[in-house]
């Protein structure tokens, strides 16, 4: 029954979507833009309107937090960006919504993003930029925002938490491979959503290479809290970076590596006695392959994450992903994606061996529609499983209807 309730919305936001007017939209987008000085100065008002319908078996899964198996989280997006001559650009970006991540929370406002760019080169080859911004590393960022993700969930390096704790150290070995005993929120994955910690980067391009690395407050699996520079400051910093080559027009192939420390300040009581936060290290290795080629874009990255976790020592890690979007039409597309992430082995505390986690692995298909250049909806179905006791599978459905102006 649930899940009719979730397709009933997404008839319900088909017919919104076609209800509005696209010229009238036009005319928004160009009332919210406002250019002076003989066209030196150009700043843009633009957003996005999201209105998600979930259904899962509980727990529910990766970053969503809700109680119940049926979840509604409409969300509003604005985004400002400025330019100012040739060399200088500003962005900010401003949620409403029941969270950062899906939940049944109430309602919060937040500013997600904000940074200043300096673009000394008309070529490109060299740009610095500080704020609060999403990390450099992988190719998934890029494409993250709902108008421009296929699918509706992020890949699963980035919302499928861990035994990793960064409040509290474990106080044993034994302790730590018993896994999830507090509730979810509590714990971390590989990498948070597009990670908007507060630093310094650089980027740009010299030939058929791009580069980009930066410093920021938090790691790359800090928790939305974290990455404010008023709630953690930069007195254990992360540096992240990639490397890009595109070699021609089809294939975009890039490295990435990230390190830092991962824990909390209220951690350090429980870390083991002579050892501070800055001796817990979150290493990342990463790579990232692009291809596009008339109506087929493949993307795939993969990640190497090394966490020295105390008491215990070094916890590995492998994930990853594949996906594929295929443009049937110019409007109707679809989309696939495999994920899959692996647990190595620690010391149990016990003389033995065990997995810190528990694999699993994640199937993905979606399809979408986009009724004009602003209005767009799309359906999901995720099919889910994990190495435990049950040999369950989990099952979401998920709709998403955006309107952007």
């Amino acid at each position: 029954m649930k899940v009719l309730q979730v397709l009933g919305f997404s008839l319900v936001a088909l017919t919104a979507g076609r209800l509005g007017a696209e010229d009238f939209l036009d005319q928004v987008d160009e009332a919210l833009t406002v250019t002076g000085f003989n066209n030196n100065i150009r700043a843009r008002l633009s957003g996005l309107m999201d209105l998600e319908g979930y259904y899962f078996q509980q727990p529910a899964p990766g970053l969503i937090y809700a109680s119940d198996n049926a979840l509604f989280n409409p969300r509003l997006t604005f985004f400002l960006d400025v330019q100012l001559g040739s060399h200088v650009y500003a962005f900010a970006q401003s949620r409403v919504d029941r969270g950062f991540d899906p939940s049944d929370g109430g309602a919060e406002a937040r500013l997600d993003e904000y940074a200043l760019r300096v673009t000394p080169w008309d070529d490109g080859r060299f740009n610095v930029q500080a704020g609060k911004f999403a990390t450099v590393v992988g190719n998934w960022v890029e494409r993250h925002q709902t108008w421009e993700n296929p699918l509706i969930t992020a890949p699963l390096p980035y919302e499928n938490v861990t035994a990793i704790y960064d409040s509290r150290a474990p106080s044993s070995a034994k302790r730590f491979t018993r896994g999830l005993v507090f509730a979810k929120y509590a714990y971390n994955p590989v990498i948070w959503g597009p990670s908007y910690a507060t630093g310094v980067s650089t980027s740009g391009r010299l030939g058929q290479f791009d580069y980009a690395a930066e410093v920021k407050n938090a790691a790359l699996s800090s928790r939305p809290e974290t990455w404010d520079a008023t709630e953690v400051g930069f007195d254990y910093p992360t540096a992240s970076g990639r490397l890009g080559f595109r070699p021609n027009q089809m294939w975009n192939l890039g490295v990435s590596v990230s390190n830092g420390p991962y824990f909390r300040a209220e951690a350090k009581p429980t870390l083991p006695p002579g050892h501070g936060i800055g001796d817990y290290h979150e290493l990342v290795l990463g790579q990232d392959i692009g291809f596009a080629w008339h109506h087929l874009q493949i993307w795939a990255e993969f990640y190497e994450v090394r966490f020295d976790v105390p008491r215990v020592g070094n916890a590995d890690t492998f994930a990853y992903y594949l996906e594929a979007k295929y443009k049937f039409t110019p409007q109707f597309f679809g989309a696939l994606r495999w994920n899959q992430q692996l647990f190595a082995t620690v010391p149990d505390g016990a003389g033995g061996y065990a997995q810190w986690g528990q694999d699993i692995w994640r199937s993905d298909v979606a399809v979408g529609y986009r009724f004009t250049a602003h209005t767009q909806i799309k359906l999901q179905y995720s099919l889910q499983h994990q190495d435990s006791v049950s040999s369950d599978f989990g099952h979401l459905v998920a709709a998403q209807f955006t309107l952007r102006f």
